[in-house]
């Protein structure tokens, strides 16, 4: 899946703008999240930190949440992620950040694209090949559900 250049530069924006809403007084590394939904929706997030490092909160994870409380089940189109360090290259979605968007994104059997950016530029990666053969929904033993 690709997108036109304005939608792409719009979700990198919208990334953008998360990140520079981050709390990250430990790492010093804001990052934002904008999630694009086949409505044409955009929801964000940015990381959260906190004194008990394991505790932090990863901008794509935020991201989810909000969508999820807004209702939204599938219908995942395009994920980006913006680091806000000069010198980085393109940051990529941690593994538990992986796992979370295939969740929505197998509710919705759609394979998102994800914009990677950071001040080399943008590398644009299929959630599949960033996570192949996720454990999903699909996985889960339902029959014994009453």
């Amino acid at each position: 899946m690709s997108l036109a250049p304005a939608q792409e530069a719009d979700l990198l924006a919208a990334a953008e703008a998360a990140a520079r809403r981050a709390y990250a007084p430990y790492s010093d590394y804001p990052v934002g999240a904008a999630l694009l939904f086949d409505d044409g929706a955009v929801v964000t997030g940015c990381n959260v930190e906190n004194a008990s490092y394991g505790l932090a909160l990863c901008a794509e994870t935020v991201a989810i949440a909000k969508a999820f409380e807004a209702g939204r089940r599938g219908g995942l189109v395009a994920v980006a992620v913006v680091g806000l360090k000069a010198d980085r290259e393109p940051i990529t979605p941690c593994g538990r950040c992986r796992q979370v968007l295939n969740e929505i994104a197998a509710l919705g059997s759609t394979d998102p694209l994800v914009l990677c950016a950071g001040s080399e530029g943008v590398r644009r990666v299929a959630l599949s090949a960033l996570l192949p053969h996720a454990f999903g929904p699909a996985h889960l033993d339902r029959a014994s559900e009453p």
